[in-house]
């Protein structure tokens, strides 16, 4: 028996190092052209407009690329969406999450959860985490979830990290992508808010394959 879990082992290990020197030899590529900063600023019927973090920020987060835009729609409502994109350089994802970010911006968590959005390439459904957070009386009302391949919807960061090491493995390539939609809203609108950013997340869901980043190993 000792024998046979030794044989295993081995047989395991032999395999292992056989995928990081294969994956090795192949080079790490380099995003070409990250794309992302040219989605439409009309979203289901918002309008868009740039803004940015302080340098302080972007010095934390270290991505490839960042867009932060703020949507309004016709009657004054408004969304807002970040998108931090990790090339396979720079590891494929984000080590922050609002889990983190939110109380240390002084933001109290009141409810938490996954929902389901549809988009068209993927009719059964993605689940996304929702999350409302308070402070001084005003609810932010959020969606966010990790994207890879273009067309992969994560909830998770571990369901991330799989993803990424099959991406590797099978195409040499484990970009990635954190995405964030929110918008404030009083308690009265915190219903009608989560519905208002679930159709706005599915037009972004419906996009980003089109506009997903170009990397190549040089």
């Amino acid at each position: 028996m000792k024998k046979m879990y030794f044989i295993s082992t081995l047989a395991i290990l032999v395999v292992a190092l056989g995928l990081v020197l294969g994956i090795s030899a192949r080079g790490v590529p380099v995003v070409l052209n990250t794309n992302l900063e040219k989605l439409p600023l009309q979203i289901a019927g918002f309008q868009g407009r740039e803004d940015s973090f302080s340098k302080e920020v972007y010095d934390v987060l270290q991505s490839d690329l960042n867009v932060y835009r703020h949507y309004r729609s016709p009657q004054g409502t408004e969304v807002n969406l970040y998108i931090g994109y990790y090339g396979t350089a720079k590891g494929g994802r984000t080590g922050h999450n609002p889990y983190a970010c939110l109380p240390g911006a002084g933001w109290g968590i009141v409810q938490r959860g996954e929902v389901e959005v549809r988009p068209s390439y993927r009719p059964e459904g993605v689940r996304v985490n929702y999350v409302v957070s308070s402070k001084n009386g005003v609810n932010n009302v959020m969606l966010y979830w990790y994207q890879s391949a273009g067309t992969r919807v994560l909830a998770t960061g571990l369901q991330q990290n799989l993803q990424r090491f099959k991406e590797r493995v099978l195409h040499n390539r484990n970009d990635g992508a954190f995405v964030q939609v929110s918008s404030l809203a009083n308690d009265q609108k915190i219903s009608m808010t989560k519905e208002m950013i679930l159709e706005f997340s599915c037009e972004v869901l419906e996009l980003l394959p089109e506009y997903w980043p170009v990397e190549r190993v040089i």
